[in-house]
This record gives C-alpha cells, sequence and structure tokens, in this order.
C-alpha cells in the first residue's frame, strides 16, 4: 500500500482532482479538510505520511497550518498548493517548513514528482 496522505483545500473540487491523482498512482487517501484548523485535528489524529496543503482557506490559511503541524511533528512531510501568481505566499510556505509546491490548475506529473521527492 502506498503512502497515506492527508488532502487540505477548501474546494471539494480541488480536493476530488488531488485525490484523484493520488489513489489512481497507488497513494491511500486516509483523510481531507476543508481549512487548516481540521487539517491540524486530523494531522494530529492519522498521522499521515504526507499532507497537501491549499495556501488561501477560512478560518486558518495553509501557512499557520503549515507552522502548527510542524510544532506537532517537527518530520511532518508537507506539499502547498497554490493558484498562480502567489510566488511570495509560496515562499512564506517553504519557510514555515513546506517541502515543495504545487500550483493550480493540477499537473498529474507534477503532483506525483512533488509528492515523490517529499517523501525520499
Amino acid at each position: 500500500m502506498g503512502a497515506r496522505i492527508l488532502i487540505v483545500d477548501d474546494a471539494a473540487f480541488m480536493r476530488m482532482m488531488i485525490k484523484d491523482i493520488l489513489s489512481k498512482n497507488g497513494y491511500q487517501i486516509v483523510g481531507e479538510a476543508e481549512n487548516g484548523k481540521v487539517a491540524l485535528e486530523k494531522y494530529k489524529e492519522l498521522h499521515p505520511d504526507l499532507t497537501t496543503m491549499d495556501i488561501t482557506m477560512p478560518e486558518m490559511d495553509g501557512i499557520t497550518a503549515v507552522k502548527e503541524i510542524r510544532k506537532a511533528d517537527s518530520k511532518a512531510n508537507i506539499i502547498m498548493c497554490s493558484a498562480m501568481g502567489q510566488q511570495a505566499m509560496v515562499i512564506d510556505a517553504i519557510q514555515a517548513g513546506a517541502k515543495d509546491f504545487i500550483v493550480k490548475p493540477f499537473q498529474p506529473d507534477r503532483v506525483l514528482e512533488a509528492v515523490r521527492k517529499a517523501l525520499s
């Protein structure tokens, strides 16, 4: 069985797209969250091998969520997802502890490459 992954995005459609790409390639989706606050709770509960994290979300944004998850688990593997033109936020995310980032709309090859890189 592939790595266990938590998918975090406030858009159900985006979660579905990423879930589709990953599950077709042998990864196990252990949970989904629609904001950073729920992501933090699910992370502590599920201990996934990898988390995909949207940057812009209600209640708690992705960068804050990365910092909180990394406080709870310094070895957390997190990949940020961002829309085009959020370069400054991507830099913040990497500084917060994200391993990589993927840009929406998702390109399956790029998603898989980022996941493999973060897990290696």
